[in-house]
């Protein structure tokens, strides 16, 4: 009987929101500083990724955001080979054509690039200058109108213990080769430095959500990015991606709003937990609208029908 309960609250959370959006009105979304984020792209343009390719678009036209956010998995399976494999043809250029979307991209690194090879990801930014990814983790900072947010990306593959030992070692073995405590102390450098009005810090995999996946990869963002975070007054959100539903929680004694991006291909089911404040198993992507008194982060389904919005105050 309770989980028939909880089975109907997530379907009630999953309609939360859903009314059709008119193209012409997605202009009002717009703050000083704006962005699309995209997440777990590729489907070989199956499934919804090319509907959803296209509706990003439609969205980018009107908002016009500083760049896309892409929280990994840019290519499933093996990853790519090289900054030359035809992947990034058929699987990401061949999609993303449009003009609107001919924008910086902020990629994250997925652990299905490290199934792949990790530097042929990093070096796509020397065949598409639209790549902008720096390195395994960094951090880059937007100014407008009096406005500033800065984005920490991180490479969290590293920092999950299952991906570094066992067998998944032999299928990820580029993971256990990262320092982890270094690129901590880093994170842990740049949110104590950071003096921006706005912090997200993002990655591929969540600390809090409800998935399938193995419980580990969660404890252990939860021990080591989670434990960081709280620390730190200013950051504002987490997003990641990984799990393939939206999902926004949060959680007691937490400042911190952890936010789940659809894929932007296939979807999976999702369920409610404690914690959850919003949840649906559409397939999607969001934007982030920055201004200098508010935040907000919009979850968009593929049909452009705004799910569930995100705001915070200063």
């Amino acid at each position: 009987m309770r989980r028939f309960f909880l089975s109907l609250i997530a379907a009630l959370f999953i309609v939360a929101g859903a009314d059709a959006h008119n193209p012409r009105e997605f202009r009002k979304l717009k703050q000083k500083i704006n962005f699309i984020w995209a997440s777990d792209l590729d489907r070989s343009g199956c499934y919804d990724q090319k509907v959803i390719a296209d509706m990003m678009a439609t969205v980018a036209k009107k908002i016009k955001p500083e760049c896309i956010i892409s929280t990994g998995d840019t290519h499933h399976g093996k990853g790519v080979k090289s900054a030359t494999d035809p992947r990034w043809k058929t699987h990401f250029e061949d999609i993303y054509y449009h003009k609107p979307l001919q924008i910086d991209w902020m990629p994250a690194i997925g652990n299905h690039e490290y199934m792949g090879n990790v530097q042929g990801f990093l070096d796509y930014s020397k065949e598409n200058p639209h790549w902008t990814i720096t390195d395994r983790y960094y951090t880059r900072v937007f100014k407008k109108g009096g406005v500033s947010i800065r984005f920490v990306i991180l490479d969290t593959t590293p920092l999950v213990e299952k991906y570094r030992n066992g067998k998944y070692h032999q299928r990820y073995p580029e993971a256990a080769e990262q320092d982890k405590q270094e690129q901590l102390d880093w994170l842990k450098k740049v949110l104590s430095e950071a003096k921006e009005e706005w912090v997200i810090v993002a990655g591929h995999h969540p600390i809090y959500a409800d998935t399938k996946k193995n419980k580990s990869e969660r404890k252990d963002m939860e021990k080591s990015v989670d434990k960081i975070l709280r620390k730190h007054e200013n950051v504002d959100m987490y997003i990641c991606g990984h799990i393939h539903t939206f999902q926004h929680l949060r959680r007691s004694r937490s400042h911190i709003d952890y936010v789940v991006n659809a894929s932007a291909a296939e979807s999976r089911s999702v369920r409610i937990t404690k914690h959850t404040k919003f949840c649906s198993e559409e397939p999607g992507f969001s934007v982030i609208a920055v201004g200098k008194k508010s935040l907000q982060l919009h979850m968009i389904d593929k049909n452009g029908n705004i799910l569930h919005t995100i705001k915070r105050t200063k």
